[in-house]
C-alpha cells in the first residue's frame, strides 16, 4: 500500500508564501506523475499543480507564475511552493500520486493540509 504524508499548510496573509511537501511511502516500483489538487466546500476538487517523472509541469491558469511544483525522485517527494498568495487560493491541498508498486498499479491520495490566505 502507497501511503501519501502531506505538511506545510497553515494560515498565511495574503502576498505571502508557503511550501507544501508531501512524502510517498510504500513499495513503489515507480511514480509516474505527482501532483497536488485543492478543494473548498461545496465544489469539486480541482487541479493545482501536476509534474511527471520528465519533469513536465502543468498548472491550472490560477496559479500560473506564482506557484512552482517540483519533485525529488530520490525521496518519492513533490513540494508546492506558492508565492503572492491570495485569498481565494484558501482550500484543502491534496497530494497526489500515480504509479506502479508489486503487483498493481496505484493512485494514492494524501490526507489533505488547510492553506488559508487571509485579506
Amino acid at each position: 500500500q502507497v501511503q501519501l504524508v502531506e505538511s506545510g499548510g497553515g494560515l498565511v496573509q495574503a502576498g505571502g508564501s508557503l511550501r507544501l511537501s508531501c512524502a510517498a511511502s510504500g513499495i513503489i516500483l515507480k511514480i509516474n506523475s505527482m501532483g497536488w489538487y485543492r478543494q473548498t466546500p461545496g465544489k469539486q476538487r480541482e487541479l493545482v499543480a501536476v509534474i511527471t517523472s520528465g519533469e513536465i509541469t502543468n498548472y491550472a491558469d490560477s496559479v500560473k507564475d506564482r506557484f512552482t511544483i517540483s519533485r525529488d525522485n530520490a525521496k518519492n517527494t513533490v513540494y508546492l511552493q506558492m508565492n503572492n498568495l491570495k485569498p481565494e487560493d484558501t482550500a484543502v491541498y491534496f497530494c497526489n500520486a500515480h504509479g506502479v508498486r508489486i503487483g498493481a498499479i496505484f493512485n494514492a491520495w494524501g490526507q489533505g493540509t488547510q492553506v488559508t490566505v487571509s485579506s
